[in-house]
């Protein structure tokens, strides 16, 4: 390997309210040298996430704070380029934690070999990674969705929400999308499937809107974003309705709570129930699930888009981009070209 440096973004500074361009620091660092048990991986595609945003804040949470002047934690597909491990050999594409960077030395814990089947790598950070694990299980686990139901989801056109979508279709279930452009209304309906998605900026009466679509009221409700859309959907629950609580992100970047409805009521009115999670509590179900979901993406039955950003240098613009709901699907970075 002929390069000896690697470039990394680092956390400068704590965000407060949305992140801007200073709160990241670009760095060129010499390559780690590779002990015994060892190797080497060159990144290819990094994904950014909503979650990265609450790991920048210096507070308790159910992971640790990114620590400042620090490469950026992710999820990264990489190609191992040199190994001193016999678990990994030289060219073998794996996933892992490796960060916003160009080159990462593990030891193999939490690292994975890539297996997309006929589905490109970038997949295993996306339909087939930890944002279709994460709609398969919470919503099948917690929504426990059936046939004839009415299903609403927020956020329906990002990585999450566009996989839980599609499985409510494949469960027989009547889906309807939340999202903030007419682009991504139009993909929902005309090329995923939904059979109604809302532009929310385009009203300011969501309970309205929602009675409008949702004439049979809400059986189940995928909560990607939180905020008045969420407070909204309250009011329509059906007895015995089920919420998933999967993200906050209209919350993310507030520097002071929202006072909100205090609708907790209706819970007892409807007998309904909801239920935050996070995707790691169903490890056990993983293997089942990615069979399946990759299953249902070789059949088509389950479609998905990428919006890829080039150059591991405009990562930070590309997850300020993700948070703005600029991406349709999974947001990521491409770092570098693939050998093969």
């Amino acid at each position: 390997m002929s390069r000896k440096t690697n470039r990394q973004i680092q956390l400068a500074a704590r965000p407060e309210g949305f992140p801007k361009g200073t709160d990241f620091r670009l760095v060129e660092l010499p390559i780690p040298p590779v002990a015994a048990g060892q190797f080497l991986v060159r990144s290819i595609f990094l994904s950014v996430d909503p979650y990265m945003r609450g790991r920048m804040n210096d507070r308790k949470s159910y992971v640790e704070p990114q620590e400042i002047d620090r490469v950026m934690g992710g999820g990264v597909v990489g190609e191992v380029v040199e190994s001193q491990n016999e678990k990994f050999n030289v060219g073998d594409v794996v996933l892992g934690m490796f960060g916003w960077q160009e080159y990462a030395v593990s030891d193999g814990k939490e690292v994975r070999v890539v297996k997309t089947g006929a589905a490109p790598s970038s997949t295993a950070l996306g339909v087939l990674g930890m944002p279709g694990l994460t709609a398969y299980c919470g919503f099948l686990d917690i929504c426990n969705p059936q046939a004839g139901e009415t299903v609403v989801v927020s956020g329906a056109a990002g990585a999450v929400g566009s996989v839980v979508g599609q499985i409510a279709k494949i469960k027989g279930c009547r889906v309807v999308g939340v999202a903030g452009t007419d682009a991504k209304v139009a993909h929902l309906v005309n090329d995923l499937g939904f059979d109604a998605a809302m532009n929310y900026k385009n009203t300011d009466d969501y309970y309205g809107k929602l009675k409008e679509l949702c004439p049979a009221g809400i059986d189940c409700y995928f909560d990607n974003v939180g905020g008045p859309i969420t407070d909204a959907v309250f009011g329509h629950l059906n007895e015995k309705g089920r919420i998933a609580i999967c993200g906050q992100i209209s919350q993310y970047n507030a520097q002071q709570l929202e006072k909100g409805p205090r609708l907790l009521w209706k819970l007892i009115e409807k007998q309904a129930k909801v239920e935050g999670f996070l995707v790691f509590q169903y490890v056990s179900q993983f293997r089942a699930a990615k069979q399946q979901l990759s299953d249902w993406v070789e059949s088509g039955e389950l479609k998905y888009r990428e919006r890829i950003v080039e150059g591991l240098e405009n990562a930070p613009r590309a997850f300020f981009e993700m948070l703005q709901g600029e991406n349709i699907g999974k947001q990521l970075v491409k770092i570098s070209e693939p050998s093969v």
